[in-house]
């Protein structure tokens, strides 16, 4: 069908994939819509449209379109070409911590980076035009854990409540430490509920960081119902409580565990209201 529509010129055929709701395309792609060009026309191509600010190369091989206005940022809100950018790159994905977070309505830290999980091997973060896509390599995707959220675009795929309340956890290093990812969670527990706790998610995350989870829910959110749904939830799969440290990079010598959760406190947890 693209091949139908448009092979006048690349920059053509580019506005066509735009006013299809496309913000991106493949080098491959174009190719096939121009089988009779050389390489070398369709990069001399490319090379004027990106002069223009018309597209921009994100990975080799793969252009975001920029309509005019997002022509002033020289750039895109990842939401509309996260979903076709992985799929070109052939990786699942979702949308996790902070951004996760606001999609959810936990939006009192704005993030400055925007992080997505996928699998190994390891992808460099993708930097441009003052955007940063951080990549996070986890073993799997669980696929039960996601919720699909409507975009521009087409679907983003975004971590549930509860699985971004335990990446938040899991995680807190990458976002700024463990009072930055008290504060979200303490916004975010307005949209879990105690049946979110299922099994599915307490076989897919780590116990050590279930527990801390669930020290944070008890003692600096205060929310005792969910602290002890994920509490009850954790006896009735048979978890194993481990003596861990609230902060792993802090000394536990001298610091108590004494509540449910084999939380060694040697951290004072501050929520920024």
């Amino acid at each position: 069908m693209d091949s139908v529509i448009a092979n006048r010129n690349p920059e053509s055929w580019v506005e066509d994939q735009l006013s299809m709701g496309k913000y991106g395309f493949s080098l491959i792609s174009l190719r096939e819509a121009f089988t009779e060009h050389t390489d070398i026309a369709l990069k001399s191509s490319l090379k004027r449209q990106v002069d223009k600010g018309k597209i921009l190369s994100i990975y080799k091989g793969y252009y975001l379109i920029i309509p005019p206005q997002y022509s002033g940022k020289g750039i895109l809100p990842p939401a509309l070409f996260l979903d076709s950018f992985m799929k070109f790159l052939e990786r699942p994905y979702y949308v996790a911590l902070l951004n996760a977070a606001a999609y959810h309505g936990a939006s009192h830290q704005q993030p400055q980076e925007y992080f997505v999980m996928t699998t190994f091997p390891v992808l460099r973060p993708t930097k441009r035009k003052g955007l940063r896509l951080n990549y996070i390599s986890i073993k799997n995707i669980p696929e039960k854990l996601l919720e699909q959220k409507k975009t521009e675009s087409g679907y983003l795929s975004v971590s549930s409540p509860a699985l971004t309340a335990t990446d938040l956890v899991q995680f807190e290093k990458r976002i700024g430490g463990l009072n930055r990812a008290a504060t979200v969670l303490n916004e975010l527990m307005e949209v879990i509920g105690p049946a979110d706790f299922n099994q599915v998610l307490l076989e897919y995350a780590p116990v050590t960081a279930l527990q801390r989870l669930g020290y944070l829910l008890e003692f600096a959110c205060l929310n005792t119902e969910l602290a002890d749904a994920l509490f009850a939830a954790m006896k009735i799969q048979s978890l194993n409580f481990y003596r861990i440290p609230l902060k792993s990079t802090l000394p536990v010598k001298g610091q108590s565990s004494g509540n449910r959760w084999s939380v060694i406190v040697n951290a004072k947890i501050e929520i920024d209201e």
